[in-house]
């Protein structure tokens, strides 16, 4: 058995101990190191499970309490300390190039526990969660992270059935090929890498600039702006996997800000890191202009009576105002002016999205102007450059300008001091 071969199984072996020890001999009996690590929080494991590998004990240890501490604590404090002492334990493993992947199983309470353990490691660790809740908003469980999900259809209670068992063995099929898949080299190797955001409302102009940055010998990543995907980017920059950012589509600064949007990021601090890290980026205001809300009955009452647009039956877009535009220019100066390196902002005075630009139902010059000029007002052009284009975001004399701005940024990017 090869060290670099632990499976971690979570799980709160008080209520699923039969499930976990399982999974545990399933993987054992495929040359895994199959380890359980118990995150319950009711008691320690009963006689008939296996015992865990990693006690309850040294889970709520490795995040600073004991078991002892749960009684003057409430619920959802015990299963975030619970979360935060299994994602130690995991990430120590993974440090130590052990950490071959991760399932965990459970219901509400061991779905939160083992996803937040999950989270605190890299995207690619092959991820598993076998749960009784996948069928609701798992958002809040997943955030940016790349863990899959297998709902568990029956109930993960009182042991194994005809109904769960070939389930179990079903994720456990999953996070084994997950697992060999990993095992491949990773293609890419010296080709720089650049991040790239986009939206449907702004896919001609990411075409394109991939298609020409290719051509310069860039492999090019897209991020969908749909919150998840903003800030996995940021994750990911924050890594060291990208030599540049492209945040040609920033829709997600206005769910940040205002906080009712559906695409809001799952971590805050969307256009910060890539400032941050100091690398090259280039930014635009794609999607920026409007909201994205689910079906229309689900539009808050304050957004009704504006200009929308009905993407689809569960996407609805709604049109900001120039006060809120305004609020916005002013955050994303702020953000920009904080940049340790190279960066421009690159505004098309024709609209920024599909659905924004002139003929389209959100199409507002006026409104698109309040955060024109909020921006102009407070952004530092020693630091930053700013950049107007009389196209529409999707023309192509736009996306030409963007590479052409960020090639010039990489082979001779701008100091903060405004010095090239």
């Amino acid at each position: 058995m090869r060290p670099e071969r632990v499976v971690a199984i979570v799980a709160t072996l008080d209520t699923k101990g039969e499930e976990a020890v399982f999974l545990q001999n399933w993987f054992c009996r495929r040359g895994y190191d199959a380890r359980l690590v118990d995150v319950g929080t009711l008691g320690d494991a009963p006689l008939a499970a296996r015992e865990p590998d990693v006690s309850r004990r040294r889970v709520a240890a490795a995040a600073g309490i004991s078991p002892e501490a749960f009684a003057g604590m409430r619920r959802d404090e015990i299963m975030a300390a619970m979360g935060r002492g299994a994602a130690a334990v995991l990430r120590r493993w993974h440090d130590d190039g052990v950490l071959a992947g991760v399932i965990g199983l459970g219901g509400n309470q061991g779905t939160a526990i083992a996803c937040t353990a999950m989270r605190a490691l890299p995207i690619g660790v092959p991820k598993v969660m076998l749960s009784t809740v996948a069928s609701g908003n798992l958002r809040p469980y997943i955030g940016s992270s790349d863990i899959a999900v297998v709902f568990s259809v029956g109930d993960l209670l009182g042991g194994l059935n005809r109904v769960t068992r070939g389930v179990l063995v079903r994720a456990a099929g999953m996070l084994a090929g997950m697992m060999e898949a990993a095992e491949a080299p990773a293609d890419g190797g010296s080709v720089p890498a650049v991040a790239i955001t986009a939206f449907g409302n702004t896919h001609p102009a990411v075409s394109r600039i991939m298609k020409e940055l290719r051509r310069h010998g860039y492999e090019v990543v897209p991020f969908h702006a749909s919150g998840a995907g903003g800030s996995a980017m940021e994750a990911l920059v924050a890594e060291g996997v990208f030599r540049g950012v492209i945040d040609l589509t920033t829709h997600e600064l206005i769910g940040e800000v205002f906080g009712d949007d559906i695409y809001a990021p799952v971590q805050p601090g969307r256009l910060t890191v890539a400032g941050r890290m100091g690398i090259p980026q280039v930014v635009a205001p794609g999607g920026l202009e409007y909201f994205c809300f689910g079906p229309e009955e689900s539009i808050p009452p304050r957004y009704r009576g504006r200009p929308t647009h009905y993407h689809n039956p569960y996407n609805t877009n709604v049109r900001a105002t120039a006060g809120e535009l305004a609020r916005l220019g002013e955050e994303l100066a702020r953000r920009l002016n904080e940049s340790r390196g190279p960066v421009a902002f690159l505004d098309p005075l024709r609209g920024w999205s599909q659905v924004g630009s002139p003929g389209g139902p959100l199409w507002d010059p006026e409104g698109n102007e309040a955060l024109r000029r909020a921006l102009r007002r407070a952004l530092r052009l020693d630091r930053v450059r700013y950049v107007e284009v009389d196209a529409a975001i999707n023309d192509p004399v736009f996306a030409d300008e963007v590479v052409r701005v960020f090639l010039e940024l990489c082979t001779h990017p701008v100091t903060p001091s405004g010095t090239p």
